[in-house]
């Protein structure tokens, strides 16, 4: 395992222990990092307990089909954006049986930026079924696996301020 991994499945762990403390269960919704993100959370034995799902919709019909995100939200907003990522995680609530959600949104790169999205431009949301939605754009450095790995790190950072 690399150095990333394990620090990114160290944070996952904290996560796990906050949501297991709480009694508390997440799901998720990932573009970008592919499941990246899911990956690290059940790496950890008896995530059963806290993780309910991961959805991958990683083209734009995916994220419509799956967790009914408005299609005008994408033409409008584009799927890169925090409309976008707010629609997922709350259809990651609706589709689920989760309390918390995250969703994730980007540009991974090498290619796919435009001037106003450059490469490295991720798009983040965390909801809670009776609580709010929350957002947040980061534009990262490095290649697809450094904005992909910071991506990752950047959402369950949050997600564990969150559920502090």
């Amino acid at each position: 395992m690399t150095p990333i991994q394990n620090d990114l499945e160290a944070l996952a762990a904290r996560v796990a222990e906050r949501l297991l403390t709480k009694e508390q269960v997440l799901a998720i919704a990932e573009s970008c990092t592919g499941g990246w993100v899911g990956q690290c959370l059940t790496a950890i034995a008896g995530s059963s307990l806290w993780f309910d799902r991961g959805f991958v919709t990683y083209s734009n019909a995916a994220k419509i089909e799956m967790l009914d995100v408005p299609a005008f939200t994408i033409k409008r907003h584009g799927a890169v954006s925090e409309a976008t990522a707010r629609a997922m995680a709350q259809g990651v609530l609706a589709k689920s049986r989760a309390r918390w959600s995250l969703a994730i949104t980007g540009v991974a790169g090498p290619t796919g930026g435009t001037p106003e999205k450059p490469v490295g431009t991720v798009c983040f949301a965390w909801a809670e079924k009776e609580g709010g939605c929350t957002a947040a754009t980061r534009l990262f450095e490095g290649d697809r696996a450094a904005v992909r790995a910071q991506s990752v790190e950047f959402a369950l950072n949050e997600l564990l301020a969150l559920l502090s």
